[in-house]
């Protein structure tokens, strides 16, 4: 049986849900997500140096543990969308996501007829190496895959309405790293002009039935739930190693040893 996607079965059902960002390449990570009952897990190829294969065996372990995968693209062509679907990953994530023309091209290329024009294969992992009926396959992959557009920049931002408007896709993510440093205000996620411009972003994704989801906590939860957020980010690995790790040299060493062993980094 083809597996469902837990992220979009949560959604329909009107609950939220959630997802874990990993930046390390091992799927011994993935494992231990799925383990503790992390529902979802993003997976990266835009800022982390992964390979196809390498993202193919960390979607592997999280079907071994009915955890969904989001693979974040490289801004290349249409392969670049495409393989991680074929490698069975539940969905991508398209950064910098501009005009509607490009958001209708998004969906052109992802999804098969009758919704788009996505190049058509099967023998792979998603499409069970050509042992499903090919229109189970087109239905399955239709219905049970998701596609996220990050609105990262204030040229986005004045299209967000337009590119909300485009069917074909699921979901929503405002970009709170790019977005203030475009502005000139980086790392800056309170400002004004950020929050304005996530509300913004949120509006137009209820406005079009479009799900928001929040790479991280960009402000306390209730508050983005008054937005319309449903779908959460839990935290990332490296940040969660580093937080741990970090106390753990604090306590042994005391409170002063993670400054030092910082200095000596950027002496070396």
């Amino acid at each position: 049986m083809l597996r469902r996607s837990r992220v979009l079965e949560s959604l329909r059902a009107g609950k939220q849900t959630a997802h874990a960002k990993l930046n390390l390449s091992d799927p011994r990570v993935i494992e231990i997500c799925g383990i503790v009952g992390v529902p979802c897990v993003w997976l990266c190829n835009e800022h982390v140096p992964n390979t196809w294969l390498n993202i193919e065996n960390q979607i592997r372990a999280a079907k071994i543990y009915d955890v969904d995968t989001i693979v974040r693209v490289e801004k290349g062509c249409y392969n670049d969308f495409i393989k991680p679907f074929e490698a069975d990953a539940t969905g991508i994530m398209v950064p910098h996501v501009v005009t509607a023309d490009e958001a209708r091209e998004i969906v052109e290329w992802t999804r098969f007829y009758p919704i788009g024009k996505r190049a058509l294969d099967g023998g792979n992992s998603e499409g069970r190496y050509c042992q499903i009926p090919m229109d189970e396959y087109i239905h399955h992959s239709n219905t049970e895959r998701f596609v996220i557009l990050q609105i990262e920049s204030p040229e986005a931002l004045e299209n967000v309405d337009e590119i909300a408007a485009v069917e074909g896709y699921e979901m929503l993510c405002f970009g709170p790293g790019d977005f203030p440093q475009r502005i000139g205000k980086p790392g800056d996620i309170s400002a004004p002009e950020v929050v304005a411009a996530r509300k913004k972003v949120a509006a137009a994704a209820r406005k079009h039935g479009k799900v928001m989801m929040a790479p991280g906590m960009m402000a306390p939860k209730e508050v983005l739930d008054e937005e319309g957020f449903t779908f959460y980010g839990l935290g990332a690995d490296v940040i969660s190693l580093a937080s741990f790790f970090k106390g753990q040299v604090e306590d042994f060493f005391g409170k002063d040893a993670t400054t030092a062993a910082t200095q000596y980094d950027v002496a070396k």
